[in-house]
Protein backbone atom coordinates (compact mmCIF):
# COMPACT_ATOMS: atom_id res chain seq x y z
CA UNK A 1 0.00 0.00 0.00
CA UNK A 2 2.70 2.17 0.86
CA UNK A 3 4.28 1.60 -2.81
CA UNK A 4 0.81 2.30 -4.00
CA UNK A 5 1.06 5.76 -2.19
CA UNK A 6 4.20 6.72 -3.51
CA UNK A 7 3.24 6.13 -7.12
CA UNK A 8 -0.40 8.11 -6.65
CA UNK A 9 2.04 10.99 -5.53
CA UNK A 10 4.03 10.46 -8.46
CA UNK A 11 0.97 10.53 -10.42
CA UNK A 12 -0.13 13.77 -9.34
CA UNK A 13 3.06 15.06 -9.97
CA UNK A 14 2.97 14.02 -13.95
CA UNK A 15 -0.50 15.53 -13.45
CA UNK A 16 0.43 19.30 -12.59
CA UNK A 17 3.45 19.12 -15.08
CA UNK A 18 1.24 17.60 -18.34
CA UNK A 19 -1.78 20.21 -17.51
CA UNK A 20 0.87 23.10 -17.06
CA UNK A 21 1.78 22.49 -21.05
CA UNK A 22 -1.97 23.10 -22.22
CA UNK A 23 -2.39 26.72 -21.86
CA UNK A 24 1.52 26.97 -24.03
CA UNK A 25 0.29 24.03 -26.61
CA UNK A 26 -2.81 26.60 -27.29
CA UNK A 27 -0.82 29.50 -27.36
CA UNK A 28 2.00 27.90 -29.65
CA UNK A 29 -1.52 26.94 -31.93
CA UNK A 30 -2.38 29.26 -35.04
CA UNK A 31 -5.70 27.81 -35.87
CA UNK A 32 -8.99 29.38 -34.11
CA UNK A 33 -10.05 28.91 -30.77
CA UNK A 34 -12.89 26.42 -31.35
CA UNK A 35 -10.35 24.40 -33.92
CA UNK A 36 -7.78 23.79 -31.03
CA UNK A 37 -10.59 22.96 -28.83
CA UNK A 38 -12.68 20.39 -31.26
CA UNK A 39 -9.48 18.72 -32.21
CA UNK A 40 -8.16 18.32 -28.32
CA UNK A 41 -11.57 16.94 -27.74
CA UNK A 42 -12.09 14.72 -30.83
CA UNK A 43 -8.42 13.23 -30.62
CA UNK A 44 -9.29 12.51 -26.80
CA UNK A 45 -12.32 10.29 -28.17
CA UNK A 46 -10.50 8.54 -30.56
CA UNK A 47 -7.64 7.70 -28.31
CA UNK A 48 -10.01 6.34 -25.23
CA UNK A 49 -12.67 4.30 -28.10
CA UNK A 50 -10.90 0.77 -27.81
CA UNK A 51 -10.80 0.80 -24.17
CA UNK A 52 -13.98 2.13 -24.36
CA UNK A 53 -15.61 -0.69 -26.68
CA UNK A 54 -13.08 -3.27 -25.38
CA UNK A 55 -14.00 -3.11 -21.64
CA UNK A 56 -16.55 -0.42 -20.42
CA UNK A 57 -19.12 -0.57 -22.85
CA UNK A 58 -21.91 -2.41 -21.09
CA UNK A 59 -21.87 0.71 -18.27
CA UNK A 60 -23.77 2.54 -21.03
CA UNK A 61 -26.82 1.24 -20.11
CA UNK A 62 -26.70 2.54 -16.35
CA UNK A 63 -27.35 6.28 -17.99
CA UNK A 64 -31.32 7.45 -17.31
CA UNK A 65 -32.77 9.66 -19.30
CA UNK A 66 -31.80 12.40 -16.74
CA UNK A 67 -27.96 10.86 -16.78
CA UNK A 68 -27.72 11.64 -20.60
CA UNK A 69 -29.11 15.23 -20.15
CA UNK A 70 -26.86 16.11 -17.24
CA UNK A 71 -24.23 14.86 -19.29
CA UNK A 72 -25.35 16.72 -22.62
CA UNK A 73 -25.16 19.70 -20.72
CA UNK A 74 -22.36 19.01 -18.74
CA UNK A 75 -20.45 18.63 -22.53
CA UNK A 76 -21.70 21.97 -23.96
CA UNK A 77 -20.51 23.71 -20.64
CA UNK A 78 -17.07 21.96 -20.94
CA UNK A 79 -17.09 23.19 -24.67
CA UNK A 80 -17.56 26.96 -24.07
CA UNK A 81 -15.25 26.83 -21.43
CA UNK A 82 -12.49 25.71 -23.58
CA UNK A 83 -13.75 28.33 -26.77
CA UNK A 84 -13.42 31.23 -23.91
CA UNK A 85 -10.31 29.89 -22.12
CA UNK A 86 -8.14 29.52 -25.91
CA UNK A 87 -9.59 33.37 -26.58
CA UNK A 88 -8.70 34.37 -24.02
CA UNK A 89 -5.29 33.31 -24.63
CA UNK A 90 -5.37 35.29 -27.75
CA UNK A 91 -4.74 38.45 -25.26
CA UNK A 92 -3.62 37.87 -22.49
CA UNK A 93 -0.47 36.21 -20.61
CA UNK A 94 -0.16 32.52 -19.78
CA UNK A 95 0.22 33.23 -16.15
CA UNK A 96 -2.67 35.60 -15.63
CA UNK A 97 -4.91 33.38 -17.57
CA UNK A 98 -4.14 30.20 -15.84
CA UNK A 99 -4.32 31.96 -12.14
CA UNK A 100 -7.78 33.37 -13.45
CA UNK A 101 -8.84 29.94 -14.52
CA UNK A 102 -7.48 28.31 -11.22
CA UNK A 103 -10.50 30.15 -8.91
CA UNK A 104 -13.09 27.34 -9.74
CA UNK A 105 -12.85 26.62 -6.14
CA UNK A 106 -14.96 30.07 -5.56
CA UNK A 107 -16.69 29.37 -8.46
CA UNK A 108 -18.10 26.15 -7.13
CA UNK A 109 -18.73 27.67 -3.45
CA UNK A 110 -21.06 30.57 -5.21
CA UNK A 111 -22.34 28.08 -7.23
CA UNK A 112 -23.29 25.61 -3.90
CA UNK A 113 -24.51 28.56 -1.98
CA UNK A 114 -27.21 29.90 -4.71
CA UNK A 115 -28.74 26.21 -6.23
CA UNK A 116 -27.88 24.34 -2.82
CA UNK A 117 -28.14 26.70 0.10
CA UNK A 118 -25.25 25.59 1.75
CA UNK A 119 -23.60 28.19 4.51
CA UNK A 120 -21.10 30.96 4.27
CA UNK A 121 -18.41 29.95 7.06
CA UNK A 122 -16.58 33.26 7.88
CA UNK A 123 -13.02 31.42 6.82
CA UNK A 124 -14.29 30.55 3.85
CA UNK A 125 -15.70 34.30 3.01
CA UNK A 126 -12.08 35.76 4.10
CA UNK A 127 -10.45 33.36 2.37
CA UNK A 128 -12.47 33.90 -0.72
CA UNK A 129 -11.77 37.62 -0.58
CA UNK A 130 -8.38 36.97 -0.39
CA UNK A 131 -8.49 35.18 -3.67
CA UNK A 132 -10.42 37.83 -5.47
CA UNK A 133 -8.54 40.54 -4.19
CA UNK A 134 -5.06 39.01 -6.24
CA UNK A 135 -7.58 38.81 -9.57
CA UNK A 136 -8.08 42.62 -9.33
CA UNK A 137 -4.12 43.08 -8.43
CA UNK A 138 -3.31 40.72 -11.87
CA UNK A 139 -6.41 42.13 -13.81
CA UNK A 140 -5.37 46.02 -12.62
CA UNK A 141 -2.00 45.14 -13.89
CA UNK A 142 -3.54 44.21 -17.31
CA UNK A 143 -5.25 46.95 -17.67
CA UNK A 144 -2.27 49.07 -17.37
CA UNK A 145 -0.51 46.96 -19.76
CA UNK A 146 -3.64 47.08 -22.54
CA UNK A 147 -7.13 46.64 -22.81
CA UNK A 148 -6.96 43.75 -24.65
CA UNK A 149 -5.32 41.98 -21.83
CA UNK A 150 -7.85 42.79 -19.38
CA UNK A 151 -10.29 41.52 -21.81
CA UNK A 152 -8.08 38.35 -22.18
CA UNK A 153 -8.93 37.92 -18.14
CA UNK A 154 -12.45 38.96 -18.26
CA UNK A 155 -12.45 35.44 -20.88
CA UNK A 156 -10.47 33.41 -18.26
CA UNK A 157 -13.03 34.07 -15.61
CA UNK A 158 -15.90 33.28 -17.68
CA UNK A 159 -13.73 30.01 -18.49
CA UNK A 160 -13.76 29.46 -14.91
CA UNK A 161 -17.33 29.45 -14.10
CA UNK A 162 -18.14 27.39 -17.22
CA UNK A 163 -16.05 24.92 -16.01
CA UNK A 164 -17.49 25.01 -12.63
CA UNK A 165 -21.09 24.88 -14.50
CA UNK A 166 -19.72 21.45 -16.13
CA UNK A 167 -18.79 19.83 -12.92
CA UNK A 168 -21.64 20.47 -11.53
CA UNK A 169 -23.64 18.64 -13.78
CA UNK A 170 -21.80 15.93 -14.00
CA UNK A 171 -20.40 14.75 -10.68
CA UNK A 172 -23.82 12.57 -9.89
CA UNK A 173 -23.72 11.01 -13.48
CA UNK A 174 -19.88 10.20 -12.57
CA UNK A 175 -20.60 8.29 -9.56
CA UNK A 176 -22.55 6.00 -11.75
CA UNK A 177 -19.61 4.99 -14.32
CA UNK A 178 -16.02 4.21 -14.37
CA UNK A 179 -13.69 7.32 -15.18
CA UNK A 180 -13.00 6.03 -18.99
CA UNK A 181 -16.92 5.66 -19.89
CA UNK A 182 -18.07 9.19 -18.10
CA UNK A 183 -14.97 10.85 -20.12
CA UNK A 184 -15.44 9.06 -23.46
CA UNK A 185 -19.38 10.10 -23.40
CA UNK A 186 -18.80 14.07 -22.21
CA UNK A 187 -15.46 14.20 -24.61
CA UNK A 188 -18.07 13.04 -27.49
CA UNK A 189 -20.88 15.51 -26.67
CA UNK A 190 -18.15 18.11 -26.36
CA UNK A 191 -16.77 17.30 -29.94
CA UNK A 192 -20.14 17.03 -31.67
CA UNK A 193 -21.19 20.78 -29.72
CA UNK A 194 -17.64 22.15 -31.11
CA UNK A 195 -17.79 20.57 -34.53
CA UNK A 196 -21.14 22.07 -34.71
CA UNK A 197 -19.85 25.73 -33.13
CA UNK A 198 -16.91 25.55 -35.69
CA UNK A 199 -19.12 24.84 -38.87
CA UNK A 200 -21.25 27.85 -37.50
CA UNK A 201 -18.72 30.30 -36.53
CA UNK A 202 -17.49 29.48 -40.36
CA UNK A 203 -13.63 28.27 -38.85
CA UNK A 204 -11.39 25.73 -40.98
CA UNK A 205 -10.64 22.13 -39.90
CA UNK A 206 -7.33 22.49 -42.41
CA UNK A 207 -5.34 21.70 -44.00
CA UNK A 208 -2.16 22.45 -41.40
CA UNK A 209 0.72 22.11 -40.86
CA UNK A 210 2.28 18.91 -39.31
CA UNK A 211 3.77 20.84 -36.34
CA UNK A 212 -0.74 22.13 -36.02
CA UNK A 213 -1.72 18.01 -35.73
CA UNK A 214 1.11 17.73 -33.15
CA UNK A 215 -0.11 20.55 -31.07
CA UNK A 216 -3.95 19.06 -31.04
CA UNK A 217 -2.60 15.63 -30.34
CA UNK A 218 -0.69 16.63 -27.13
CA UNK A 219 -3.22 18.81 -26.16
CA UNK A 220 -5.38 15.32 -26.18
CA UNK A 221 -2.51 13.02 -24.42
CA UNK A 222 -0.90 15.80 -22.30
CA UNK A 223 -3.76 17.69 -20.02
CA UNK A 224 -6.51 16.06 -21.23
CA UNK A 225 -5.65 11.95 -20.92
CA UNK A 226 -2.89 12.18 -18.87
CA UNK A 227 -2.99 15.34 -16.30
CA UNK A 228 -6.89 14.96 -15.58
CA UNK A 229 -7.29 10.95 -15.78
CA UNK A 230 -4.17 10.97 -13.21
CA UNK A 231 -5.97 12.85 -10.86
CA UNK A 232 -8.91 11.16 -11.14
CA UNK A 233 -6.82 7.90 -10.97
CA UNK A 234 -5.06 9.33 -7.55
CA UNK A 235 -8.42 10.08 -5.83
CA UNK A 236 -8.48 5.91 -4.60
CA UNK A 237 -5.48 6.52 -2.42
CA UNK A 238 -5.44 10.62 -2.14
CA UNK A 239 -7.98 12.85 -0.83
CA UNK A 240 -9.23 15.33 -2.84
CA UNK A 241 -7.79 18.34 -0.83
CA UNK A 242 -4.54 17.58 -1.42
CA UNK A 243 -5.07 17.36 -5.81
CA UNK A 244 -7.18 20.33 -5.21
CA UNK A 245 -3.79 21.75 -3.79
CA UNK A 246 -1.52 20.33 -6.34
CA UNK A 247 -3.66 21.38 -8.94
CA UNK A 248 -2.96 25.15 -7.62
CA UNK A 249 0.50 24.76 -8.81
CA UNK A 250 -0.61 24.68 -12.41
CA UNK A 251 -0.34 28.39 -12.94
CA UNK A 252 3.28 28.13 -11.52
CA UNK A 253 4.34 25.28 -14.29
CA UNK A 254 2.64 27.11 -16.88
CA UNK A 255 4.19 30.73 -16.38
CA UNK A 256 7.94 28.44 -15.99
CA UNK A 257 7.02 26.94 -19.40
CA UNK A 258 6.01 30.22 -20.97
CA UNK A 259 9.01 31.80 -19.97
CA UNK A 260 11.12 29.03 -21.74
CA UNK A 261 8.58 28.10 -24.80
CA UNK A 262 7.03 31.82 -25.20
CA UNK A 263 9.22 33.91 -23.97
CA UNK A 264 6.84 35.35 -21.42
CA UNK A 265 8.22 37.28 -18.55
CA UNK A 266 6.16 37.95 -15.31
CA UNK A 267 5.55 41.49 -14.02
CA UNK A 268 5.76 42.39 -10.80
CA UNK A 269 1.79 42.77 -10.56
CA UNK A 270 0.96 38.98 -11.95
CA UNK A 271 3.94 37.87 -9.91
CA UNK A 272 2.34 39.23 -6.30
CA UNK A 273 -1.44 38.71 -7.39
CA UNK A 274 -0.65 35.27 -8.66
CA UNK A 275 0.84 35.01 -5.28
CA UNK A 276 -2.18 36.49 -3.41
CA UNK A 277 -4.82 34.17 -5.52
CA UNK A 278 -2.76 30.93 -4.53
CA UNK A 279 -2.47 31.75 -0.96
CA UNK A 280 -6.28 32.48 -1.14
CA UNK A 281 -6.77 29.62 -2.82
CA UNK A 282 -4.85 27.36 -0.47
CA UNK A 283 -6.77 28.41 2.86
CA UNK A 284 -10.15 27.99 0.81
CA UNK A 285 -9.39 24.69 0.43
CA UNK A 286 -7.60 23.86 3.89
CA UNK A 287 -10.76 25.28 5.81
CA UNK A 288 -12.64 24.08 3.71
CA UNK A 289 -11.59 20.72 4.42
CA UNK A 290 -11.11 21.10 8.05
CA UNK A 291 -14.41 22.16 9.00
CA UNK A 292 -16.06 19.13 6.95
CA UNK A 293 -14.10 17.00 9.28
CA UNK A 294 -15.17 19.19 12.03
CA UNK A 295 -19.11 18.67 11.27
CA UNK A 296 -18.58 14.76 10.49
CA UNK A 297 -17.28 14.68 13.68
CA UNK A 298 -19.73 16.14 15.45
Amino acid sequence: MHLVNKKAYLAILIGVITVSFSAILVKLSNAEPGVIAFYRMFFSVLLLTPVFFLYYRNEITKLSLKDWCFTVIAGIFLAFHFILWFESLQYTSVASSTVLVTLQPLFAFAGAFLFFNERITKSSLISACIAIAGSFIISWGDFKVSGMALWGDFLALAACALVTAYLLFGQEVRKRLSIVTYTFILYSMSAIILFIYVLIQGESFGPFQSSEWIYFLLLAILPTLLGHSLFNWSLKWISTTFISMAILFEPVGASVLAFYILGESLRGSQIIGGTVVIAGLALFIWKGNRERGIRKKA
